[in-house]
């Protein structure tokens, strides 16, 4: 079944609100057998909403739309859907009784404005909304359906779940839709697919590339009759993918780069210190916001400065010598974070942020190390790009070489 969303309301297209309603539901589809190929918005507007709706209703098997069905004057999703099927809109009865006891159970009288939202269109059905007073609206209409929901979050969610689903389960039948996200570091988009790139042509299961903030994301997804077969073809994927791309592959789904680095160094009962100078603290911020992360994490320094660089045990001799943007620095900052804080592992990172040189070195030049119990390795990346992005790029180089470290890899 081949699906969109139309998420209607103008205070969405002024940025006023969050349209949180398309992402859920767009999560909620896999597991349903739902293609969803199409997202709109569209203000409170009945010629540009009847226009979103003809188009939809004519390319996809279910149109999902969310909001407009309040009782002010700017709600205009019924009269949209009635003049895309041509209908018109008359007041049920069964509806205003149970809108007008709704206000009576809260000690109440319905205003009469309320009358709108217990209206139909002969070939819609309502569904009950027992959270608020707006019933959505389901059409079926050769071979095509539409479903129109509440815009307030917890009313559209409940009414999904109880009202919407079943009844799609009736019309899709038992089709299931598994995915599985791998998540890759140290390659390019570009140089992630050219290794898989005999794996891109199958239909099924799929390959969608992702460039991401924190690397590129992969996304495996298999269609079949039964969650044990999708799940088994999506299996078989991922082994191919983790062959080809290797160490490249460092988490799944929910998996953190910082979170993996922490599983790591509590499987082998080390612990980790860090000393930052042109991230400012980052990598240690990125690090403490894993749950748990006390168990390993001994503390970070941010030693922005040459004389704090000293103060905490970089020689300054190595600074004098090779400059504090140095594979050299870092590598003492590694060591001297490891023995200030009584760590096992220590990180260390170092560079120019910009947007002027330092040291007669350009913005982007970066130096990071790591020195478990004396063993040192520095890695000189470039990142030429603005600062903040320099400053991310440069955390999750680091992150990424603790975890080689600890994999036997570096």
């Amino acid at each position: 079944m081949q699906s969109e969303i139309v998420s209607i309301g103008t205070e969405i297209l002024m940025g006023q609100i969050t349209d949180t309603n398309a992402s859920w539901i767009a999560q909620q589809l896999p597991s349903l057998g739902i293609d969803l190929y199409w997202v709109s918005a569209v203000g409170d507007n009945v010629g540009r909403l009847v226009e979103v709706l003809q188009r939809a209703f004519s390319r996809s098997d279910l149109v999902i739309c969310t909001g407009g069905l309040g009782p002010t004057e700017d709600d205009v999703t019924r009269e949209a859907i009635a003049a895309t099927m041509g209908e018109d809109i008359v007041l049920d009865p069964d509806l205003e009784s149970t809108l007008r006891g709704h206000f009576a159970r809260r000690g109440g009288s319905m205003p009469e404005r309320n009358l709108k939202q217990a209206t139909l269109i002969k070939s819609a059905r309502a569904l009950p909304n027992p959270r608020g007073t707006a019933p959505g609206w389901w059409v079926e209409r050769g071979g095509h359906v539409l479903v129109a929901m509440p815009g307030v979050p917890h009313e559209m969610r409940h009414m999904w779940e109880t009202q919407v689903v079943p009844r799609l389960k009736t019309v899709q039948g038992e089709v299931i839709i598994h995915s599985r996200l791998l998540k890759v570091i140290g390659l390019g988009e570009s140089a992630a697919e050219e290794r898989i790139r005999h794996l891109l042509k199958s239909s099924n299961p799929t390959i969608g590339t992702y460039a991401k903030e924190d690397g590129i994301h992969l996304r495996l997804t298999a269609k079949a009759e039964s969650i044990e077969q999708a799940s088994a073809m999506v299996h078989s994927l991922e082994a191919q993918v983790r062959a080809a791309l290797g160490i490249h592959v460092y988490g799944a789904d929910e998996d953190s780069l910082a979170g993996v680095v922490g599983q790591l160094l509590m499987e082998k009962g080390l612990t980790l210190a860090s000393m930052e100078s042109c991230t400012g603290g980052l990598v240690a911020n990125v690090i403490t916001n894993e749950p748990g992360s006390s168990a390993y994490f001994k503390g970070g320094l941010v030693t922005y400065s040459n004389a704090a660089k000293v103060a905490f045990g970089v020689p300054q001799a190595t600074i004098d010598n090779f400059g504090a943007v140095s594979p050299e620095t870092a590598l003492d900052m590694a060591e001297a974070a490891r023995r200030q804080l009584g760590s096992s592992v220590g990180l260390a990172v170092t560079g120019v942020a910009g947007p002027s040189e330092l040291e007669g070195k350009p913005p982007g030049t970066v130096h990071v190390a790591v020195d478990v119990d004396g063993r040192r390795k520095a890695l000189s990346p470039f990142f030429p790009v603005v600062r903040e992005q320099m400053k991310r790029l440069t955390m999750l180089t680091a992150l990424d070489l603790v975890r080689r470290t600890l994999l036997g890899t570096e």
